[in-house]
């Protein structure tokens, strides 16, 4: 997700990173708890083999609130300075719709995909294609075109 997606914050305060319950599922969506799937990623235990998995350890940041790996996953190129999330919003799902290359073969791929959230008790949904690409051997977010919702 750009900074431009839902990365503002509505007080000067910058929130913490949220704990995530390693046993609970993981929010990216995948079949597996927090502790296997996307938090070996934000820990710097591992890296994301894909673009896909990528953008799905980057939309759980979003829901933790891991602006450190938000910023480190991002291409030093297009990443802003800083990242000041909303702590009021809430993410509530990410749906995959479509990924372009972005395996262990290629240097650049696209992901899409809608997120859900919830914001001021009113659900709504951001969509976004999103281009990857490797540096030094890792994946990183280069930037999105947000389509809405």
């Amino acid at each position: 997700m750009s900074k431009k997606s839902r990365s503002r914050t509505k007080s000067t305060a910058r929130p913490a990173a949220a704990k995530a319950d390693p046993a609970a599922p993981c929010p990216c969506g995948r079949e597996q708890s927090y502790a296997e799937c996307c938090g070996p990623f934000h820990r710097g235990e591992a890296t994301a083999p894909t673009a896909e998995r990528l953008m799905r350890s980057r939309y759980s940041a979003f829901v933790v609130l891991d602006t450190a790996y938000l910023l480190h996953t991002w291409h030093p190129s297009t990443r802003p300075p800083a990242l000041d999330l909303d702590a009021g919003l809430r993410w509530t799902g990410l749906d995959i719709l479509g990924t372009k290359d972005g395996s262990a073969f290629h240097q650049e791929g696209t992901v899409e995909f809608r997120a859900h959230y919830l914001e001021e008790g009113q659900a709504d949904s951001q969509r976004e294609l999103s281009r990857f690409v490797r540096v030094d051997g890792r994946w990183v977010y280069l930037d999105g075109q947000n389509s809405g919702s």
